[in-house]
């Protein structure tokens, strides 16, 4: 075992890493939301919406190249295979993704789409139990991970949440954004087996973000009124997407599936625990703190029976 999966794979460290990768995406709900305020992007501007996510992805990707580059990683040294494996990475998990996303969220509520997008967690840890023989489903695993989604609707908890309304362009395509943030993450995973952790998440993101900010400017998008406030903001999106994607990647190198995707529960949670710290929104309520005890109690059912251990596919 190299040094690295020897730390990596520590449960204190899996823990701490995950934890800290959904806090800073959770902090990403408020930020964004400050973000369109402050570049004035209307909520129906889909186009706009997409450049603002280029931006952010692209300029993370470009700082981790550079980072990889300066700490003497091969980023150059990439084979042409691996390259279009890194851009169907790119395509699918930042571009594809998030345009699904963000068709999905104008055709449905934020709360739906939070609550349907947490669908993913069901699909990386079912996709992992076809994958990865070490990884396969158990009554823990399912009963975590129904906990800590029941935690997701409790946290965005609001009156007729319970009806049945569904439509394809609304929650269809945020489910579908799901699922393919989880397919292209367990593709992601094996294709760190080859490529370093740092290198392979600054293709992935710029590359995906070059592909958001053409697909935006194509389709009429346009990001105006930069100020010193509006270019910290998104300096801030550009660090916070850097450290947790790549962190996020490393521990799935090294982990098991379900071991580390579980820990995505706790992003709406963050986030909007987060939102009512820096938007005024009311913070104190007991479905925040029921939200965080059950995806707590769905995390520690997830991982209790897990021992990490460095895996290859």
């Amino acid at each position: 075992m190299t040094p690295a999966a020897s730390f990596f794979t520590q449960r204190q460290v899996v823990f701490l890493l995950a934890s800290l990768c959904c806090l800073l995406w959770g902090s990403a709900y408020p930020a964004i939301k400050n973000g369109y305020a402050m570049f004035h992007i209307a909520a129906n501007d889909i186009p706009t919406k997409l450049v603002f996510a280029g931006y952010r992805f692209a300029l993370a990707g470009l700082v981790l190249l550079v980072f990889a580059a300066i700490s003497k990683k091969a980023v150059f040294a990439v084979k042409l295979r691996t390259f279009g494996q890194m851009t169907l990475l790119g395509l699918t998990q930042t571009s594809l993704q998030y345009v699904f996303f963000y068709i999905g969220l104008a055709y449905a509520t934020g709360v739906k789409s939070s609550i349907m997008n947490a669908t993913g967690t069901f699909f990386s840890v079912l996709l992992a139990h076809f994958i990865y023989k070490n990884d396969r489903l158990s009554f823990n695993k399912v009963l975590g991970c129904v906990v800590g989604f029941v935690g997701v609707m409790v946290v965005n908890f609001r009156p007729g949440l319970l009806s049945f309304d569904f439509t394809l362009l609304g929650e269809g395509s945020v489910v579908l954004a799901a699922f393919i943030l989880s397919a292209a993450s367990i593709y992601g995973k094996k294709l760190s087996q080859q490529v370093d952790s740092v290198v392979l998440t600054g293709y992935q993101l710029a590359i995906g973000g070059v592909a958001l900010l053409l697909l935006g400017f194509a389709t009429g998008g346009a990001l105006e009124a930069f100020t010193w406030a509006s270019a910290a903001l998104m300096l801030y999106m550009v660090a916070l997407t850097s450290v947790a994607f790549s962190l996020w990647t490393i521990l799935l190198k090294y982990n098991r599936v379900s071991m580390v995707t579980v820990f995505n529960f706790m992003v709406p949670v963050f986030g909007t625990l987060l939102s009512a710290l820096f938007l005024d929104e009311r913070f104190l309520e007991w479905k925040n703190a029921v939200a965080l005890v059950l995806v707590c109690g769905g995390i520690w059912l997830v991982t209790k029976e897990e021992t990490p251990a460095p895996q290859k596919i």
